[in-house]
């Protein structure tokens, strides 16, 4: 029996006990008082569920679970996250001799990068994309996963997994090798669909989930081709929802603890009923291979975005052409607003729609077609939801009330970056005005613009608000509270107004050659 400091049997001991006796023999070996005793007896009585297997699970979906083998005309292979990563010492593969385990590796898989005829049938004289053959042999230059999504032969899987290929193989589970054509992809949701040609087959193919009913806790199955190394299934919980990774605009992914590799990317989690919950896209791992923290696209997402890649090759997205920021704290006492909630407009894109409707710099939308924003990222999702040429009501928070536009959404271009404005200037470093001095408590030395607009930062105090904010010398200030500034006097006007009305912050608009932005700054060092 094992001991605990004391000599006494440790609580271990008591928790191993087999039955509701036991536990209360052991306990009061401890010196445990009764009360504690009843209360192990009792948590005995409630019956843990039995660990489920997965085995029918696994049965049922490995069928439409494809292994993605992507090809390019490239000399030596070239590293990838979800690939083969060799350099073989400067020396090409044909250097290699035949009894290298690397040729041994790609032979047993079926990816003999010598078969210029295996190729030449794939693909004709011509190569894969019709032209010329280019330079070059057809070489493996990634590897991961997808999955059937429908019986004739559509396959689903992320965007990073085929964006450098020219031509596609889908591997079976059974070892069946199938030429697959690329139908479209979408780089900001990492999406992307094959289609193979099954000659009149029907594919085992999976559905999607329904998001609301996937939970935190929920076990989960991941199936994919970690490493190239043939189908392999891993089994975790449902860790958390929404995460935001840094991706883009449209993160909202599943947390999975289930054991994702390199090579999983594109492969499907499934729940117990064999539904895909989420597609695998990244991993979190300081070491390059699995730490038990996954992020997958929800269903959700992935089902909409899957619908307008297999019927038009794209995805096309409501643009309303206006660069955001999230709301905070700061912000929020600055103009006003009750919470930090909402998208703060930085600027809006000369000509976008929402520059049509009005939408100024400074405002901060609060609700979308009656329904409240939460933050920016919210807002860019929602929109990027609608269909161009859609007509929203915007709720925006201007001049410290709460205005109505509406909105005729465009169509967001391929290549559509944030707004920003354009200034290539350098700043100058005149003689301070006396009035810079009315300045000093906010951390920050200004000057006038060389080109009249705003004024330069030409000093921080590195123990100041403006400093820990992110604010540095050679940026602008264009408006504080939303009025245009040009002089040190505009913003002490500005900032006395806001004394008046019992702010504690002003909200100033900063300017680089990075775009602009807007930091909340105490007045007068309050906080």
């Amino acid at each position: 029996m094992l001991k605990n400091f004391n000599g006494r049997p440790s609580l271990a001991t008591v928790l191993k006990a087999s039955t509701v006796a036991g536990i209360a023999a052991a306990v009061l070996a401890t010196g445990v008082p009764l009360e504690i005793t009843r209360s192990y007896a009792e948590a005995v009585k409630i019956q843990a569920p039995a660990v489920p297997s997965f085995a029918n699970v696994v049965d049922a979906v490995s069928p439409a679970v494809v292994s993605v083998r992507v090809e390019n005309r490239v000399n030596p292979v070239a590293d990838n996250t979800d690939g083969f990563s060799f350099d073989f010492n400067g020396r090409g593969f044909d250097d290699l001799p035949d009894d290298h385990p690397l040729k041994r590796f790609f032979k047993q898989f079926g990816q003999d990068p010598n078969d210029q005829q295996g190729h030449q049938r794939r693909f004709g004289q011509n190569g894969p994309n019709g032209g010329p053959g280019g330079k070059g042999r057809l070489r493996p230059v990634a590897q991961g996963s997808g999955f059937f999504i429908s019986e004739d032969g559509y396959i689903v899987t992320n965007n990073h997994v085929v964006s450098d290929g020219q031509a596609f193989v889908a591997v079976t589970n059974d070892g069946t090798e199938l030429d697959a054509k690329l139908i479209g992809k979408d780089p900001r949701t990492d999406l992307a669909v094959l289609k193979v040609d099954g000659k009149g087959k029907k594919f085992t193919y999976v559905n999607w989930a329904d998001d609301n009913n996937v939970r935190v806790g929920d076990w989960v199955v991941a199936v994919g081709n970690p490493f190239g190394l043939g189908g392999t299934v891993t089994a975790g919980i449902v860790s958390a929802r929404g995460r935001d990774i840094g991706s883009g605009p449209y993160d909202d992914y599943l947390q999975v603890d289930a054991a994702v590799n390199r090579g999983n990317s594109g492969g499907p989690t499934f729940n117990l009923s064999g539904e895909v919950v989420g597609i695998n896209t990244a991993i979190f791992s300081p070491s390059g291979g699995s730490v038990g923290i996954a992020f997958a696209i929800p269903a959700s997402t992935a089902r909409d975005v899957v619908a307008d890649l297999m019927k038009d090759g794209q995805v096309s997205r409501g643009w309303l052409g206006v660069q955001i920021q999230p709301v905070t704290k700061d912000i929020a006492e600055s103009i006003g607003l009750s919470e930090p909630s909402g998208a703060l407009v930085v600027a809006p894109q000369a000509g976008s729609p929402g520059d049509k409707a009005g939408m100024k710099a400074g405002d901060v939308v609060t609700a979308l077609n009656g329904e409240t924003i939460k933050d920016a990222r919210d807002l860019s999702r929602r929109i990027g939801a609608m269909q161009p040429g859609s007509k929203v009501e915007l709720s925006v928070w201007r001049a410290g009330k709460a205005q109505p536009l509406t909105v005729e959404l465009g169509t967001l271009p391929i290549d559509q970056k944030d707004a920003s404005a354009d200034d290539n200037s350098q700043p100058q470093q005149p003689e301070a005005p006396a009035s810079e001095k009315a300045l000093a408590d906010l951390g920050l030395t200004v000057g006038p613009s060389d080109d009249g607009k705003g004024l330069a930062i030409t000093g921080i105090d590195p123990d100041s608000d403006a400093a820990d904010k992110g604010i540095k010398e050679g940026e602008k200030i264009t408006s504080v509270n939303n009025q245009e500034v040009a002089s040190p006097d505009d913003v002490v006007k500005v900032l006395n107004q806001a004394k008046k009305d019992g702010r504690t912050r002003a909200l100033f608009q900063i300017q680089s050659n990075e775009g602009s932005r807007f930091v909340a700054l105490p007045i007068n060092g309050q906080g």
